[in-house]
């Protein structure tokens, strides 16, 4: 019997611990963890935080999607640590998902979109 008993405690203990889901925001859905407030206050400032959300990428993707934002919607310029916070944060709570497809490549080895609009001139 304690044979038995030894043997469903071993087995207990081997078996993985179910997965807490993390707890999120209830305004924004941002999942609450270190930098999300700073998150909130600089992404949702523009765009809804379902914008974020359904993102997912590298700490190098969300840089692009920051620099891109900067270069053509307006985004205004970030302090070093307020940067770094926002990467910290996207990257880890919204990094690269696990069999997702890969990255996107850069925009530098793109071929140019033939459906361009050329600007007139006046």
């Amino acid at each position: 019997m304690k044979t038995l008993l030894l043997a469903g405690l071993m087995l207990a203990l081997l078996m993985p611990l179910p997965v807490m889901a993390a707890e999120k925001d209830p305004d924004t859905g941002f999942i609450i963890a270190d930098g999300w407030e700073v998150v909130r206050n600089n992404c949702t400032a523009c765009h809804s935080a379902s914008i974020v959300t359904q993102n997912s990428g590298s700490r190098n993707y969300w840089l692009g999607l920051i620099r891109w934002m900067q270069a053509t919607q307006n985004l205004w310029q970030f302090d070093a640590a307020t940067e770094e916070t926002i990467l910290d944060y996207l990257s880890t709570q919204y990094g690269t998902k696990k069999g997702a497809r890969r990255e996107p490549l850069p925009r530098e080895l793109m071929p140019e979109n033939p459906y361009k609009m050329e600007a007139k001139s006046s």
